[in-house]
């Protein structure tokens, strides 16, 4: 890894390090405290009073870092999209937390209000990426692309919406969400070399930094919780990334412990309503592996070597 990029990690990370127990004593002093539901896990429930808005500060450094230490980056219309997806839907699960720290319940923003966010949004990313790129995408292992005009909009919304809602549901656990997402960003690190992008490689490194200094304090027993702030802001990058690199079919695979969290709380709905009868003793998933007595540390682990093997895989077929 060149100099700058590994020095935009370390930079990343240290700051967070550093600021983090001030940051947490400032949530703890302003009573932006996780409310856990009566629905969760009874070890789950213990967690309740930790700070919440956590993502806040993994937000903030590596853009300021970004922009600071890359020329490139701040010329490059594609990382100012990543940036704006990135702080945007930061800023959706900012709302969302707020509303939970002060009702101290988990009612935040409504599914319509979240979604009519993610919309405007999908909106802006559409028109600006459009003024500068074909609105095609392009199938793997193959040469063939599919131009797809207005209907690029609706993958832009399925994309950022489906993304930002899967990592939410992923950030279950102590260090299960900032683990699967640092991994998950190498492929676009991967990606970003190949196609000779330095401002995105600059992003994805800071970032990682930052994760890698917040799942300090995010680990078992964690200090802090990401809250939507965090989550929807990391799965706005993801789908961000993407989106610029062109590997949008590849999102549903490297995102693959999101995908299917997501794809077990569907399931389990869609069963309880058509059969009435659940398919999964919790959802999401890695809830299930806790009811069968495995330590959530162990769960943690295993959720990692899997998203491991999502984005090794999801690295091969975007090189092919």
């Amino acid at each position: 890894m060149p100099v700058n990029l590994l020095l935009g990690c370390l930079v990343s990370m240290v700051i967070v390090l550093i600021t983090m127990p001030l940051f947490i004593k400032f949530l703890k002093n302003q009573s932006l405290r996780q409310s856990v539901s009566e629905y969760a896990l009874p070890e789950d429930q213990k967690k309740a009073g930790t700070p919440i808005m956590g993502g806040i500060l993994f937000i903030i450094v590596p853009v300021i870092v970004t922009l600071l230490t890359s020329p490139e980056a701040r010329r490059d219309l594609d990382i100012w999209i990543v940036i704006l997806a990135f702080v945007g839907y930061g800023i959706i699960g900012f709302i969302d937390d707020y509303l939970i720290a002060i009702k101290k319940n988990n009612d935040g923003l409504s599914a319509k209000q979240k979604l009519g966010m993610q919309i405007l949004l999908a909106v802006v990313f559409f028109f600006l990426y459009r003024s500068h790129a074909r609105l095609e995408i392009m199938i793997p292992f193959t040469d063939k692309v599919v131009p797809l005009g207005w209907g690029y909009f609706i993958l832009i919304l399925l994309m950022f919406a489906g993304s930002s809602n899967a990592v939410n549901l992923t950030d279950g656990m102590d260090g299960l969400a900032a683990g699967v997402s640092i991994i998950a960003f190498i492929p676009y690190l991967v990606f970003a070399f190949v196609q000779g992008r330095p401002g995105l490689q600059m992003f994805i490194v800071t970032l990682i930094g930052a994760l890698l200094g917040y799942l300090y304090y995010n680990k078992k027993p964690a200090r802090i919780f990401m809250g939507d702030s965090g989550a929807l802001a990391l799965g706005g990058a993801l789908a961000a990334c993407a989106m610029i690199t062109k590997t949008e079919l590849l999102l549903i695979l490297i995102a693959g412990v999101p995908v299917l969290e997501t794809l077990s709380v569907i399931l389990q709905v869609l069963a309880v309503k058509t059969i009435h009868r659940r398919i999964f003793s919790y959802t999401p998933i890695h809830y299930a592996f806790r009811l069968k007595g495995m330590p959530e540390q162990t769960v943690v682990i295993l959720f990692w070597a899997a998203e491991a093997l999502f984005a090794l895989l999801g690295v091969w077929i975007g090189l092919h």
